[in-house]
């Protein structure tokens, strides 16, 4: 009998601040039982609640600089002075094991996991309605200087322009409706004909006298 096991896939998020990946995110874990968050490396400092391994595993710079050395990090780049890296190990077995994973990374990530993962990777980048409801958005946030925002601002514009990157795009108007269009591309993801080596004997077996 033949395996149906399929290759996992690369699922990845990618917006300017404000424009709702996060949650987003949660959402579709909530939803897709084969998908799992990639927990990243990261040199900022830990907020109260999290704990090391569950939402970051937590360096210091030297630590983190030691695992870029060493290969262990499937990207990394830095943002707003901290460094943020994806660990290459738990990737690559859950990819084998037929598990996806979702990755809240930016587009220079993005762009670095394509070239170590090429095949695997599905990016998704997401839009906002306008750049003054994204403004809003982020007015809306916690208490930030204007100095802040308008960094944010400048940020924010930095990765809207990088949208051609991705091999899929949505403008975020409505969360539930975002939502589904996010699952319906991971669904087709999985469904593509090289993430399931099985087929060929499957097909071999269906067309048998």
């Amino acid at each position: 009998m033949t395996s149906q096991t399929r290759r996992g896939v690369c699922l990845v998020l990618s917006s300017a601040p404000g424009v709702g990946k996060t949650s987003i995110s949660r959402a579709l874990l909530e939803m897709e039982d084969d998908l799992s968050l990639s927990i990243s490396a990261t040199t900022r400092t830990r907020r109260p609640g999290e704990l090391d391994g569950v939402h970051y595993f937590f360096k210091t710079e030297a630590e983190f600089d030691a695992m870029v050395e060493r290969g262990e990090l499937l990207e990394y780049a830095r943002f707003l002075d901290r460094s943020y890296g994806t660990p290459r190990g738990p990737v690559e077995q859950a990819l084998a094991a037929g598990r996806d994973v979702l990755f809240d990374i930016e587009w220079q990530g993005h762009l670095k996991l394509r070239e170590r993962l090429p095949g695997d990777v599905v990016g998704v980048h997401l839009l906002p309605p306008s750049m003054a409801e994204l403004e809003r958005r982020l007015r809306g946030r916690a208490q930030e200087s204007e100095e802040e925002i308008g960094r944010r601002l400048e940020i924010a514009r930095t990765e809207i322009s990088h949208w051609s990157d991705f091999d899929h795009v949505v403008v975020n108007r409505d969360f539930d409706r975002t939502v589904a269009e996010v699952r319906a591309i991971l669904h087709a993801a999985r469904s593509a004909r090289d993430r399931q080596p099985w087929l060929p004997g499957f097909v071999a077996g269906l067309l048998a006298p």
